[in-house]
């Protein structure tokens, strides 16, 4: 049986364990540890899933995760998210569908110190439903750009999936987190035009908010302007060199520490709540890790990405092409798991191809984890829409994904600008 055959099958194993709910770092692991011994020897695959977990859990790059998975939880358990919430609801509320626009910018906010798509959502959520459903909003709107906008927190650096995908390409995580700021910064905005665009054609779906006094505006900032201030310090000192990546995940969870004990939110009990999560969380990406660090040396044996390499690079087509071909392959797969397994399973195969065809890392690393970005609104999966469920039981399913479906549309036109104009990624990394 040639390499190619047991890749292939090999995936198909993949593909069924993880829709039958097998946990992905352990269904990566389990076929690649198979892979390995039915490839090379039975040896070479104890010795890859002995020394695999030591080298992974040491690594010093890989410490940025934990780092900024903490800063998160302290302000997740100190209630950031209602700040930030309430800061963009006194600017943007007034709008037509403005208090939902309020909660996209809310999102973008909270999603630059969650590093978390679920958790952005259902903080987000949490705060935001209640206020637009006091306001005769429509259901569908009110779900879906919660769904939306909860999807920032997959690209708005600090990206838990950035780290990921800088550390398994080995790729710079620092320029991929300046990399992810512009177009982070750009699809939020996508998404506030799609609501005025809606609630403009229909006043109705999305009422005015209260206005405020330009004072009462920013009197607003002295509840949440730290957190703000902290974020920039973070993301202008990895682009002027004052700290690494690593060296900004400890700066930022001192800071959220000082200026919540600053504040009077968080005691003894709050901060060993967000400890315990960060362990739960951190264990649980290191495991995904480690099953993926175990499943790319059987890709690479399998010799699927040189070959698909060279039956690509020999069709007459333009590297774009090749690309859309990608994103097609992205959507559907999007559909069937959550945006992690879709990175994990996808980059082994195509990043040596997209490098062949001269596109750079940084560049496809912001690509690919927004094309995962659309999987967490998109059905059958649609990991955000579900926790959305949780937080708004009152809502059928199929109005939330009926709310998500305009984003979704607005998402596919953010995708095709980031095709086109691959500047938008990497200007601010080619100032590093």
């Amino acid at each position: 049986m040639s390499p190619v055959t047991v890749g292939i099958i090999a995936f198909s194993v993949l593909v069924a364990l993880l829709a039958f709910g097998v946990p992905v770092g352990f269904a990566m692991a389990v076929v690649g540890f198979a892979g390995l011994w039915f490839l090379i020897s039975g040896s070479a695959a104890l010795i890859t899933i002995g020394a695999t977990p030591f080298v992974t859990v040491c690594s010093y790059h890989l410490a940025v995760l934990p780092l900024f998975l903490l800063m998160a939880q302290v302000c997740f358990v100190t209630h950031v998210g209602d700040d930030l919430y309430n800061l963009a609801a006194k600017w943007l509320g007034h709008q037509p569908g403005g208090l939902a626009m309020a909660t996209v910018a809310g999102c973008a906010g909270f999603a630059a110190v969650s590093a978390s798509s679920a958790g952005t959502t259902a903080t987000m959520g949490l705060v935001a439903i209640p206020q637009m459903k006091r306001y005769n909003y429509d259901p569908a709107l009110a779900t879906g750009c919660v769904a939306a906008g909860g999807s920032l927190g997959v690209l708005i650096p600090p990206s838990a999936a950035l780290i990921i995908f800088g550390i398994i390409t080995e790729t710079s995580i620092g320029k991929l987190f300046i990399g992810g700021i512009v177009p982070g910064i750009l699809e939020a905005l996508f998404y506030m035009v799609t609501i005025y665009i809606l609630c403009i054609h229909n006043p109705a779906y999305g009422p005015r908010g209260p206005s405020y006094s330009f004072r009462e505006k920013v009197a607003e900032f002295r509840n949440s302007g730290e957190i703000v201030a902290l974020v920039a310090l973070l993301m202008g000192g990895i682009i002027v060199g004052w700290f690494t990546p690593t060296e900004a995940g400890a700066v930022g969870v001192l800071g959220a520490i000082f200026f919540s004990l600053f504040r009077r939110r968080l005691n003894w009990q709050k901060l060993k709540q967000a400890v315990f999560e960060t362990m739960k969380t951190t264990g649980m990406i290191y495991l995904i890790v480690i099953g993926a660090f175990i499943f790319m040396p059987f890709v690479a044996m399998t010799n699927i990405p040189s070959q698909l390499a060279e039956f690509i690079g020999g069709l007459a087509v333009p590297p774009l092409v090749i690309m859309g071909l990608i994103v097609l392959v992205n959507i559907f797969l999007g559909c069937l798991m959550d945006a992690l397994a879709l990175m994990l399973i996808t980059v082994p195969i195509f990043f040596p191809l997209v490098l062949s065809l001269g596109f750079s890392p940084i560049w496809f690393g912001i690509f690919t984890v927004r094309m995962g970005e659309l999987g967490v609104i998109t059905p059958p999966i649609g990991l955000n829409v579900y926790v959305i469920a949780g937080v708004a039981p009152d809502v059928p399913m199929e109005t939330i994904f009926k709310g998500t479906l305009p984003f979704v549309i607005s998402d596919l036109v953010h995708v095709a600008l980031l095709l086109f104009f691959p500047a938008i990624v990497l200007f601010l990394p080619s100032l590093m």
